[in-house]
């Protein structure tokens, strides 16, 4: 497999090798000692998530707290999407900076995002299926939530309707709001961890 470190500072995209025969295709979808390797991250992982969306569907901009942070690999497994990384550490030298990437079964590339990063996708088709593996178990209430349509984020959406999203991704606060707040973690502080 391939892990090459994205535009956001420490989020990394895995691309696996395919291996085809005649009865279709096998690939390693990540290896333990690669990753930690190409991220500097033990990665161990503690829940596993699934969310199906149709199509236009418009999911984040999501991260955690820190503590307790949870870090993330997301794959498409059914349908496509078009995915945001989003750096929402202050102080990073990427902060508010974003990278995107297209996931489907074909490709089978994943995204590896750390903690204090931001994730969100639009579902280009119906019944995508998107696979979350968790480094921590979900904790209520640690969620930080961005509005994925923030105009000074600017993520490149490209939509041609207004997308279907929840009443709390509607209601997300911008960044600049949320930062304000003092709820997003800092560079410094998860570069201690």
């Amino acid at each position: 497999m391939r892990i090459d470190e994205m535009a956001v500072r420490d989020a990394y995209r895995i691309d696996p090798e395919p291996l085809p025969d005649h009865r279709g295709v096998f690939y390693e979808a990540l290896r333990h000692e690669a990753l930690r390797e190409a991220t500097g991250h033990a990665i161990e992982i503690r829940q596993v998530n699934y969310t199906v969306s149709g199509r236009n569907v418009l999911r984040g901009v999501h991260s955690t707290t820190v503590p307790p942070g949870q870090g993330k690999i997301v794959t498409c497994v059914r349908g496509a999407a078009l995915t945001m990384v989003v750096d929402l550490r202050v102080g990073s030298p990427t902060f508010g900076g974003y990278d995107t990437l297209r996931q489907d079964p074909r490709s089978a590339t994943a995204v590896y995002l750390p903690d204090g990063l931001g994730l969100a996708y639009l579902a280009l088709t119906d019944d995508t299926c998107m696979n979350y593996l968790c480094t921590r178990e979900y904790v209520h209430g640690t969620i930080i939530d961005v509005d994925a349509l923030d105009p000074e984020l600017d993520l490149p959406w490209d939509l041609t309707a207004p997308p279907i999203r929840s009443a709390r991704d509607a209601a997300a606060p911008t960044l600049a709001a949320v930062a304000a707040r003092g709820l997003l973690p800092t560079y410094e502080e998860l570069c201690t961890r």
